[in-house]
């Protein structure tokens, strides 16, 4: 089950820029095999409780967040949280070639400085 934000929530709360549109994101999750997608915009408004008790429902064996994953509300919920009730893997950043850290910010950033296929490579375009 993976559970992808539509809208991510620096759009959605900062109108930033989309960087894949919710018919690209199935269709990259599609080639991944994954049993469920849940595309949910009532997150936002979640209490970490609320989110953990539907986490609970799905009984899953592992977890894998980054290293700055919040959630709920208010991005309230912390990773300790989440690791207190699950078995919780947290990820290491992904780098590029050159050793730098791929986000969205700095893709968002390359577009924004006209490097477009910069930010295309980064996104696995």
């Amino acid at each position: 089950v993976v559970y992808p934000f539509d809208p991510p929530p620096r759009c959605h709360f900062q109108r930033a820029p989309m960087l894949s549109p919710l018919n690209e994101k199935v269709r990259r999750l599609t080639r991944l095999n994954i049993d469920h997608a849940c595309f949910d915009e009532a997150y936002v408004s979640r209490s970490p409780g609320e989110f953990i008790e539907e986490l609970q429902a799905l009984n899953p064996v592992e977890i894998w967040v980054g290293r700055d994953f919040r959630f709920g509300r208010d991005r309230k919920g912390v990773l300790n949280e989440l690791a207190a009730v699950f078995n919780v893997q947290v990820m290491d950043p992904v780098c590029c070639p050159c050793g730098k850290v791929i986000s969205s910010t700095r893709i968002r950033l390359l577009i924004a400085e006209g490097r477009r296929e910069e930010a295309q490579a980064l996104l696995g375009r």
